[in-house]
């Protein structure tokens, strides 16, 4: 729509607008989340859930027009989503940018519960963003390193209960549970550090993913595996630049339906032949990941 004009002005409109639409359907979540507040009666409270998903379904919809303004970027899409609004389904996700998160937006704004993602608990304080993902009941996680833990033990397995109470809610309306399960997004400085034996992907943590499928296993429908790619973007360069810029033309998506069977429920934290099970499993999907983005790769730079 705005490729003609030079690239600081597509950056600005495709800025304004993510920004204009954030705060107005963030106002107005919050706005909602304050009934919800101040009357705690349960069928209430789900309703007014109810309402705040519709107004997030809406900034999906917003967000996903980034996509178009400056530049139409071309889907590449092998398999689909499931075209069920009224059900239960986890995806697991590689996570490059912070534009997977609009991304995965498009990607299930028509057919699919709204997300639920996983969140740093530093997000809880950005201002709009944090106060309406709240509202939405959006689990806020907040990690020990290894020296904390040592320090304090008791906080070992505090991520993990979260998990479980949020669960809980996310029984009563349908969800789409979003995991990145690298916990964190990828860079060579990470990946060095990590040592992770992927070459364009972090180690995934399995235990917060099988710990959703015990708690929540028997009401998921599908896990949804979904690998994004970027070809133009090999480099240490902010993806996100390039979609507000108009320079990103071009998404690669991957997406697996993986029923949810017996054995990927358990009891991960003490049960140890189901952890090594539940591991191996979660690295072969992520091996397959990583031969799927160099794959793209080499087929876009050769």
């Amino acid at each position: 729509m705005f490729r003609f004009l030079p690239a600081p002005l597509r950056t600005l409109i495709n800025f304004l607008w993510g920004a204009l639409a954030t705060l107005v359907v963030g106002l107005t979540i919050i706005f909602l989340g304050l009934f919800k507040f101040f009357i705690p009666i349960p069928p209430f409270q789900r309703f007014v859930s109810r309402l705040a998903n519709g107004m997030f379904r809406g900034w999906a919809y917003a967000v996903s027009w980034m996509f178009k303004i400056s530049y139409p970027v071309e889907w590449v899409i092998e398999g689909d989503v499931p075209d069920d609004r009224n059900g239960w389904f986890m995806i697991l996700c590689n996570h490059k940018s912070w534009v997977d998160i609009p991304a995965l937006m498009h990607l299930s704004r028509k057919h699919l519960p709204m997300p639920r993602f996983f969140l740093k608990q530093e997000l809880l304080w950005v201002p709009v963003i944090g106060m309406g993902c709240w509202v939405l009941d959006m689990p806020f996680m907040k990690r020990y390193s290894k020296e904390q833990i040592a320090k304090n033990p008791e906080l070992k397995g505090k991520d993990i209960e979260t998990t479980r109470i949020k669960c809980e809610k996310f029984r009563h309306i349908p969800t789409t549970v979003i995991n990145f399960c690298e916990g964190t997004r990828f860079t060579p400085e990470k990946h060095a550090a990590k040592q992770s034996p992927f070459t364009h992907l972090l180690p995934p943590k399995a235990g917060g993913t099988s710990f959703t499928l015990q708690a929540m296993g028997q009401q998921f429908q599908e896990i949804l595996d979904i690998t994004l790619v970027y070809p133009e973007r090999n480099t240490n360069k902010p993806i996100v630049l390039d979609l507000l810029a108009g320079r990103l033309t071009k998404i690669y998506v991957y997406i697996d339906r993986i029923p949810v069977t017996d054995d990927l429920r358990g009891d991960y934290f003490n049960d140890p032949a189901f952890r090594d099970h539940f591991q191996n499993w979660l690295n072969q999907r992520w091996e397959l990941k990583d031969q799927r983005i160099k794959e793209v790769y080499q087929r876009e730079h050769r």
